[in-house]
């Protein structure tokens, strides 16, 4: 039997592709980063990110087509709108808390400040992991792909037979 492998060429049969049609390009990250910082209007985006108000308008624009965020009219202000985070945009927290840390780790000559912390006991979050089912902590030399024709069944992947 051979392993099974990711159809790397296949881009529908894998969500990374479809992932960064949405979010690879370093805007769309720093505007999530705000937003969860708490960041709701387009004024405070372009005065803290430093970002062109074209490329804003356009980034904001297409995580809300993607559904990451929502735009919704200001409780204060009628006339002004609020582009607030979705579900679908919340999930997304484990990867920007991913690769901040592995910027901190590898890119960054000085220590992170301020570090994100454990709102409750105010001690750093730890780093992000891959654990198995069973809590064990995971590198990528541990995984592995195995099909699933459905929920929970396994498709044997057979080695073609050499000729």
């Amino acid at each position: 039997m051979a392993k099974a492998e990711e159809g790397l060429y296949v881009p529908s049969y894998c969500g990374l592709p479809q992932a960064l049609e949405v979010m690879g390009e370093r805007w769309s990250f720093m505007i999530l980063r705000a937003a969860f910082n708490g960041l709701v209007h387009f004024e405070e985006f372009s005065a803290q990110l430093g970002i062109a108000r074209n490329i804003l308008s356009n980034r904001l624009g297409k995580l809300v087509d993607h559904g990451v965020l929502e735009r919704i009219p200001s409780k204060e202000d009628r006339r002004k709108v609020e582009y607030r985070l979705t579900e679908k945009g919340a999930d997304l927290l484990p990867a920007v808390i991913a690769l901040r840390q592995w910027g901190e780790k590898y890119t960054m000559s000085v220590p992170s400040n301020p570090v994100l912390v454990d709102a409750k006991d105010h001690l750093p979050i730890a780093p992000i992991e891959i654990r198995a089912q069973d809590g064990r902590k995971l590198g990528w030399r541990d995984l592995a792909w195995e099909y699933r024709e459905e929920e929970g069944e396994k498709r044997v992947v057979e080695e073609p037979e050499a000729g």
